[in-house]
């Protein structure tokens, strides 16, 4: 049978063959194995910032009473095909890199019109209740990649501009691109999925750092936990597959539960005189996550204006579901 008749849901039964798709996906998609090295500290310079009641109304997926009953599956595939045949993605992943303040907002905001279609398409398949991927679909994950590095370039530009609200609707919409993938029984969707919400939120790092950035302590903690399980599919892969898979997932499960700490030590310093804490127990305007994999807390320490955040490597990562912020608040 031709690749191209093969129906991707009958790779399932073929353990063989569908990992080797599912780790081709993992390198093409997942950048935080870091060449197999530790991933470096993450520094990032804080605002203190107080419990409001507009903070509290945000919301990193939507309510379900607010979805419509409508299938998103057309509308994602619509969005994929708006996509221009060219897409320079190198220069859109050096503009994602580049520090907010300093990105050339005229060219982002050129580029980023180009791809309006496909960004209004994602934004509306994120309101919509249900998700029937095709086959056809599921065959272009890469260009689902694509779609996550351009929603991730929009929350930049509007971080860059102060647009607060909109950038948390465009995490929304990312964040719902990838449960909707991870909804479908197959690990390559899955690992797809874990890659979007992973660099979505990498972005929540950039935001936790703007000026008057709302608070995002009770909408991180609102995520379901786990974000995406993998359990079912990994269920039929051998015992180091599951291993490596288990490192990217934890991995961005961690940086979940380390931004939901990041913002309880904003909201300890907005009520303390913009002073980090002695020790995590000092914490008790809200409830400080532990590692969701170790189920221990973080490590932290602090040093005057500056702290450190951390969760230790697990026992065979070689480093790499590590995280480190180095901390330092704004005065």
């Amino acid at each position: 049978m031709a690749a191209s008749q093969c129906n991707i849901k009958t790779l399932i039964s073929r353990p063989t063959k569908f990992t080797i798709i599912c780790l081709t996906i993992s390198l093409s998609v997942i950048p935080i194995t870091y060449a197999g090295r530790a991933l470096p500290p993450v520094k990032l310079t804080l605002h203190p910032s107080k419990a409001t009641e507009t903070a509290q109304k945000y919301q990193l997926l939507p309510k379900v009473e607010e979805l419509i009953d409508a299938d998103a599956a057309p509308l994602y595939e619509k969005a994929v095909a708006s996509l221009p045949a060219e897409l320079n993605t190198d220069q859109i992943n050096q503009w994602r890199k580049t520090p907010p303040d300093q990105l050339p907002q005229k060219q982002v905001q050129a580029a980023l019109e180009q791809f309006k279609p496909s960004l209004q398409l994602l934004e509306q398949a994120s309101k919509c209740k249900r998700c029937n991927w095709t086959d056809d679909a599921l065959q272009k994950l890469t260009q689902y990649r694509n779609m996550a590095f351009l929603l991730t370039l929009q929350i930049h530009s509007e971080i860059a501009q102060d647009r607060y609200d909109s950038a948390i609707d465009t995490v929304q919409t990312g964040y719902t691109l990838a449960k909707n993938l991870s909804k479908e029984p197959m690990l390559i969707s899955g690992l797809a999925a874990v890659a979007i919400t992973e660099v979505v939120s990498r972005q929540i790092e950039q935001f936790v750092q703007g000026t008057d950035a709302p608070n995002l302590y009770t909408a991180l903690i609102a995520l379901p936990q786990p974000f995406i399980d993998l359990s079912d599919p990994l269920e039929i892969e051998e015992a180091d597959v599951r291993q490596k898979i288990s490192l990217l997932t934890n991995s961005m499960e961690r940086r979940i539960a380390a931004l939901q700490c990041v913002e309880a030590l904003r909201l300890y310093a907005g009520s303390h005189d913009g002073k980090f804490p002695d020790k995590l127990s000092d914490v008790t305007e809200v409830t400080v996550p532990d590692d969701p994999v170790t189920k221990k807390p973080f490590s932290y320490s602090r040093t005057g204006s500056e702290a450190v955040l951390e969760l230790q490597a697990t026992e065979g990562s070689d480093g790499r579901d590590a995280i480190r912020y180095e901390l330092k608040l704004k005065e």
